[in-house]
């Protein structure tokens, strides 16, 4: 039989724990009587977040289940049941918990023996048999803690992660009683086969933190009493037969964090600091002239609607009949300035009307006629079903007649937005492609819509104005409540002439830009601040600014015209290269000025539609020049810009399909000149 022999000093077992314990007592003991007359009482810090430190007990351990063969070389003629023991739990460990919370975590990773002996069981031969096992291992244990009150009470849980590194046993087969002189077996030392390498189990336990230094030290050191409990839940030593252990673990821990040191208010008080100001100026530039332009809006042949409905979608304007009679197309026009704020909302007001300038110029032109195509994912026959929902609308409000207005139904629309092959933002698309398209060989029903040619400009009455206050020059003295007593400005011009202002205690003062000009309309100054702290203290700071006189501005009047794109595309629709050529060219005055803005909506990659939105600004470009150039006109200075789908310069919003259709865009706007 092959036995292994393992050398093992038991005796050091037995009272290494007991030494353990007591020397870390001790050294802790030792620790408070050294730390406690260093500092003096006045001093205080803060508790430690983090703690740091070692933590030992005794594992009081309990086999349960059934063990016969323990290796290869060596199965006993009984079987084992119940064993118990008392091994030595070792660890450093490290520990975070804020003073004021209850959430924690801790972290223990040592050395942890699972020693037991089982209980005697006779052989058929009526001989007792004895085994010892002595199982250990390298434990990894990280945990949740919580103080349920805040206080030095507390529970912790968490995973336990063990690597076995010592798995030896020791069997003793006696003699039967009965032959008292028969020559006992001698012991039998080997290793357990078949160990789990690794265990993954849990553990639950409590504590309480005993501080052995008080809030005066820097360095804290805390003994904390705790206990665990560790289930047989995973804790299956050997990997064939059902031996398990359960675990219940006593020991203390020592642990030792450092402190911030508390400034008391008498110390804050000790140091008397002058407060800081911080002194700046703000000159606004006079910008006299003020862009406004007329909108002609791109009127798109389209009503989208919502997935799994055929209704109209109620944010398209539904008018009752007898407002039908009140209703004009002009009342939805209006003079606009050139920013785009407000755009999209105005657009769309034009653009939820369309059911309704379609059904208005359908009464005004009685011999034209429509077909609408819906297109829906479901089939031609919803996509007709959308269709006749509109028509209806058409016949029982406007009292259009029936014979005028023929429906059609299919799966996709003729320019769809989802192309075969594509993958990304399909939802978006297909919500673009489930819509009715109004077609008809009367250009009159599309035509886009106007703010009016013949509208008459709106009347101004010019008067004196006076300079605004957010024209006038601000100084900031930020502070200077708190650091000043008074304080004034000396402002001096590029010839050296000064001029003084103040005295002034608040921490901001405006001045109109006519009281430091006088009767210049700019110029340059060194800007000096000159203030008196409360101490009788005089304390300096210069800047530079740039002041010009505010004049009234000027209203610089424009035209706007919009194209639209289709989907991914950067040449536009063809109806409107004509459109370009023949009707927004011939607008542009003499050395006019064209601003052309591109966009796109947020489908695609953000740098792909910065591309495609420049593109499209190009495109425009080109066909204009081009016309200009026929025409032999080059006095037409261009302002081009792309914007892709950037939020900040978007037309319109991106939630509803038409606004994503609205948003494949070039804006462009026409001035008189370039000022």
């Amino acid at each position: 039989m092959k036995v292994k022999t393992n050398f093992k000093v038991d005796s050091c077992k037995t009272w290494f724990p007991n030494l353990t314990l007591k020397s870390i007592i001790l050294i802790a003991l030792v620790w408070f009587n050294i730390q406690t007359p260093v500092q003096a009482q006045e001093i205080q810090y803060t508790k430690p977040s983090w703690w740091f430190g070692v933590a030992g007990g005794a594992n009081f351990n309990f086999y349960r289940g059934s063990t016969n063969q323990l290796n290869a070389d060596l199965t006993p003629p009984v079987t084992f049941h119940d064993g118990k023991g008392v091994g030595l739990f070792i660890a450093p460990l490290m520990e975070f918990h804020r003073p004021d919370s209850r959430w924690g975590f801790m972290l223990q990773a040592g050395y942890d023996n699972r020693k037991a002996k089982f209980d005697q069981v006779v052989s058929p031969c009526n001989c007792p048999a004895d085994l010892t096992a002595n199982i250990s291992y390298i434990t990894v244990e990280p945990s949740l803690r919580l103080a349920p009150f805040k206080s030095n009470f507390y529970l912790y849980g968490g995973p336990r992660l063990a690597f076995n590194m010592d798995k030896s046993f020791t069997y003793q087969l006696g003699i039967n009683p009965a032959y008292p002189n028969q020559v006992p077996s001698p012991e039998v030392k080997g290793d357990l086969s078949d160990i789990n390498k690794t265990i993954i189990s849990m553990q639950v336990g409590l504590g309480y933190d005993i501080p052995l230094s008080s809030q005066n030290h820097k360095t804290q050191f805390v003994l904390s009493p705790f206990a665990s409990f560790q289930p047989y839940f995973g804790q299956n030593p050997r990997s064939i037969e059902t031996l398990n252990i359960t675990t219940v673990r006593a020991g203390v821990a020592l642990k030792f964090g450092r402190g911030k040191l508390i400034t008391t208010p008498e110390e804050k008080a000790a140091v008397v600091v002058e407060p800081e100001v911080q002194f700046s100026v703000y000159a606004p530039a006079n910008v006299p002239t003020q862009r406004r332009v007329r909108e002609v809006f791109p009127l798109r042949n389209y009503i989208f609607f919502n997935i799994g409905s055929t209704e109209i979608p109620n944010r398209y304007v539904m008018l009752k009949k007898e407002d039908v009679k009140s209703f004009r197309e002009d009342q939805l026009e209006m003079v606009t300035p050139i920013d785009q704020s407000g755009r999209s909302k105005r657009q769309m007001n034009v653009y939820y009307n369309v059911i309704n300038i379609l059904g208005d110029r359908m009464i005004k032109n009685p011999t034209t006629t429509i077909t609408l195509v819906g297109s829906s994912e479901k089939g031609p026959k919803e996509g007709k079903e959308m269709a006749e929902s509109v028509k209806f609308y058409l016949v029982n409000t406007f009292e259009i007649s029936a014979s005028r207005i023929k429906t059609k139904g299919q799966f996709k629309p003729n320019i769809p937005s989802e192309q075969p092959g594509g993958t990304r933002e399909l939802d978006l698309l297909r919500e673009g492609d489930r819509r009715v398209s109004i077609e008809s060989s009367s250009p009159v029903l599309l035509v886009e819509f106007q703010s009016g040619s013949n509208a008459a400009m709106p009347s101004e009455n010019v008067t004196m104005q006076e300079a605004p206050i957010e024209s006038y020059v601000v100084f900031d003295v930020k502070g200077a409540n708190e650091a000043f007593s008074a304080w004034s400005i000396q402002v001096v011009d590029e010839s050296g002439k000064m001029q003084s202002f103040g005295p002034y205690t608040q921490e901001s003062v405006s001045l109109s830009g006519k009281d430091i000009l006088g009767t210049r309309t700019e110029g340059d100054y060194k800007i000096t601040l000159i203030g008196q702290t409360k101490s009788g203290k005089v304390v300096n700071k210069e800047t530079t600014a740039h002041v010009v006189l505010w004049e009234p501005a000027r209203i610089d009047e424009g035209l706007r015209y919009s194209i639209i794109f289709e989907f991914n595309e950067s040449k536009a629709i063809s109806i409107y290269e004509k459109y370009l050529r023949d009707v927004v060219a011939p607008k542009i005055p003499i050395n006019g000025t064209v601003i052309i803005h591109g966009h796109a909506d947020i489908i695609g990659d953000d740098a792909y539609n910065l591309k495609l939105s420049i593109a499209r600004a190009n495109e425009v470009k080109n066909i204009i020049e081009s016309a200009l150039t026929k025409s032999g006109r080059t006095d037409v200075k261009f302002e081009l810009s792309g914007y892709g789908e950037d939020l900040n310069y978007s037309p319109f919003k991106n939630e509803f399909p038409e606004e994503r259709f609205y948003n494949r865009t070039v804006i462009i706007d026409i001035f008189n000149n370039g000022k």
